[in-house]
């Protein structure tokens, strides 16, 4: 009777597995069916990276990285997140009790490699609560927050770690990558607190966030900081390394916008996290 049960279970076992292997198949060709409509995407490569059953009966969350060329653009690779129970598929899924997407569920956590030390702009690097923030220097919404957020750090600076990381959003403000650099450059000269000058700074009398001139942007930056920076120096290969870099680490725990916190490893989509260690 026993080797029965672990028959039938084993049998069981290999049914779900096959089924849900099956659902993998559908995903991957139903996004590459997708992708294919877009006459400007060529896919070279789609992998699912994390899946994860939901607290939804028969639902599954997937984490997929696209590598594509994309027109005007190039190499691209990014991270989507779909939902899918083998028959309907979405890109966004609600739990109707918290409102909340059930994309948290797949978010991946930021670890204590992030919690670098020359990345620290604010607080302590001992404080029990570490919050990590992926920025554009040109974005409205970022130019907002971030000094709001450094201020709050600075008034519990036992309590709380800030530390920054440069996430420029080149398809929309293509001069956030010399402003990026500028900052590198300018911290590795001994500027102190460059991102809360950066961020106060009035760049827009200087350039656009469209701008594509290094010259014009170098020199706005100088003149709204009262720096000297060279290009020579922002266009070197180590200080592109490090922007390039800050990017890359938040592409990896999928970073699509900004300004992203990251509170205690997780994303702090709400604010809510943050809000909490303010009050």
């Amino acid at each position: 009777m026993k080797l029965l049960s672990l028959s039938v279970a084993s049998l069981l076992l290999s049914s779900t597995l096959l089924a849900t292997v099956e659902v993998d198949k559908k995903v991957l060709n139903f996004e590459k069916q997708r992708l294919s409509q877009n006459q400007g995407i060529t896919l070279k490569n789609l992998e699912i990276t994390t899946k994860e059953a939901l607290p939804i009966r028969g639902w599954y969350g997937y984490v997929l990285n696209i590598q594509a060329e994309v027109e005007g653009r190039g190499a691209l690779s990014v991270n989507d997140m779909v939902f899918t129970n083998g028959d309907a598929f979405t890109m966004e899924l609600i739990n109707m009790k918290t409102g909340r997407s059930f994309k948290d569920l797949l978010m991946p956590k930021v670890t204590n490699t992030y919690y670098k030390k020359d990345h620290l702009i604010a607080g302590n690097e001992n404080a029990k609560n570490k919050v990590v923030v992926f920025s554009d220097p040109l974005c409205p919404a970022c130019q907002q927050s971030l000094p709001a957020i450094i201020d709050i750090v600075q008034a519990k600076p036992q309590d709380i770690a800030l530390y920054y990381y440069h996430f420029p959003l080149l398809t929309i403000h293509p001069a956030a990558d010399t402003v990026s650099k500028a900052m590198v450059v300018a911290k590795q000269k001994g500027a102190k607190n460059i991102e809360e000058k950066v961020y106060a700074a009035n760049f827009n009398k200087y350039f656009s966030a469209r701008e594509t001139d290094i010259k014009i942007i170098l020199d706005g930056f100088n003149k709204a900081l009262k720096t000297n920076i060279t290009l020579a120096e922002v266009n070197n290969t180590a200080i592109a390394h490090e922007v390039s870099t800050d990017v890359k680490m938040g592409e990896d725990v999928m970073v699509q916008g900004t300004p992203t916190l990251f509170v205690n490893g997780i994303n702090d989509q709400d604010r809510s996290l943050f809000q909490a260690l303010a009050k």
